[in-house]
């Protein structure tokens, strides 16, 4: 999100799982060549979760030399570029008309930004307390910056910096 964009969070939505399997066909269908695997990542993809009203997939390419072609294939499905994210050769697409929404990240093999994300939503989906914080944090933010969507996301990385380095103790 950016700056000046509203901060729109929703109550858990039962149907969230059922809109990324079926988006995930959609994807797998339009980029298989190039895909090792599709993941829903964010907090749609952590059940009971509050979170912005938007289905956020991680698509893990079999090569870094399959980002151009990835790429071309999703802008011609209407997606937009929203440029290389986390400057770890992670490149965002989102689908605004989609129903739900969708934001698309392409990752190339053993990214370390589709890593620590899984890792993230694993942990909360076996944590609740942990899971049930970080839902107090996204609330309170999203109260604080409501109209600056980077301020509300660089205040939680501190919060998820801790649960991913919780979890790695752990595993």
């Amino acid at each position: 999100m950016m700056a000046g964009t509203a901060v729109e969070l929703v109550p858990y939505d039962r149907s969230w799982p059922e809109d990324f399997l079926r988006i995930r066909d959609k994807l797998d269908r339009l980029l298989s060549p190039h895909v090792l695997t599709i993941e829903h990542i964010g907090s749609t993809s952590i059940p009971g979760l509050t979170a912005k009203p938007l289905i956020d997939i991680d698509i893990v390419l079999r090569s870094p030399a399959n980002i151009p072609a990835a790429t071309q294939n999703l802008l011609g499905q209407g997606y937009e570029p929203r440029g290389n994210r986390y400057d770890d050769e992670v490149w965002a697409f989102i689908l605004g008309n989609g129903r739900p929404p969708e934001r698309v990240y392409l990752c190339p093999p053993n990214n370390r930004t589709h890593e620590r994300r899984v890792i993230f939503r694993d942990y909360l989906r076996t944590h609740p307390a942990d899971a049930a914080a970080y839902a107090d944090l996204k609330l309170k933010l999203a109260e604080i910056h409501r109209h600056d969507g980077d301020r509300y996301t660089a205040e939680k990385r501190h919060f998820v910096d801790a649960i991913i380095e919780k979890a790695i103790g752990i595993l």
